[in-house]
């Protein structure tokens, strides 16, 4: 007997996405090979904040481990227990990605050049791409993998979880980022850092829309047209006019 077929909800820049039986199949990339070598690496140390990398299927597509559960762009916004959490798991999956080393052919497809190349991260740690699972919580869409830093990456979570959104609150978004810092183990200048890291992310989210609207690459000007932009820039402006209330130290 056939396994059921079930066509997932992809994101704004993947093709279509299969889940045949508890397999994902998505459409292979040329980072396919780096990032199949990356969450294999994983895998073989332990870190379960990822899928499983399951081969290609007959028709060249990636097979991926499906995880079960919501996605957290569908729950309502974390408390400051769930972003403590949060923290810990990326500070975790950063520590595992540290100990990796890329294949010396590797291509990545990095959109957002980062601040700094000092290990591979995934690049877009964000709602939509956590899945809330009933035993662990796993970042799913690594297609974006590439050399980054550790704030750079937690920042474009912070941007996405805390959130950092325009029309926040300081006072009300600075202790809910203060908890996400002190989950991945941050001191107080390190916060004032991230917070500069969120901002730089952000605004680089932005510019790409910008370029690719002005260049007619995409899938960036469709994003562009269909109104993206006009929460990426109004957000990182939110970040950098706060960054000083931002960072804090709120009391507990």
């Amino acid at each position: 007997m056939s396994e059921p077929i079930e066509r997932l909800a992809g994101g704004n820049v993947a093709g279509e996405v299969l889940k045949i039986g508890s397999v994902v199949h998505k459409p292979a990339t040329a980072a396919t090979p780096a990032v199949a070598a990356l969450l294999r690496h994983l895998e073989h140390v332990g870190c379960v904040a990822a899928p499983r990398w399951l081969g290609l299927d007959d028709e060249g597509r990636q097979m991926i481990e499906y995880v079960d559960g919501p996605l957290a762009d569908t729950r309502p916004i974390m408390d400051q227990a769930g972003l403590r959490r949060l923290g810990s798991i990326i500070r975790d999956l950063h520590d595992a990605l540290a100990l990796f080393r890329p294949p010396p052919d590797a291509r990545w497809d990095v959109v957002i050049p980062p601040d700094r190349e000092d290990l591979i991260c995934h690049h877009d740690l964000a709602p939509w791409n956590l899945v809330l699972g009933e035993d662990r919580w796993v970042f799913i869409d690594w297609d974006g993998a590439g050399p980054a830093s550790r704030l750079w990456d937690l920042g474009y979570a912070a941007h996405g979880f805390v959130p950092l959104h325009a029309g926040g609150d300081p006072a009300v978004d600075g202790p809910r980022l203060q908890a996400l810092a002190e989950g991945y183990g941050l001191d107080p200048d390190q916060r004032a850092a991230l917070v500069r890291a969120a901002a730089g992310h952000t605004r680089g989210m932005y510019d790409l829309l910008v370029r690719g609207a002005r260049d007619a690459v995409q899938p960036w000007a469709r994003l562009y047209a269909e109104g993206h932009a006009e929460h990426w820039g109004p957000a990182a402006t939110y970040i950098e006019q706060n960054a000083d209330l931002l960072a804090g130290p709120f009391p507990d």
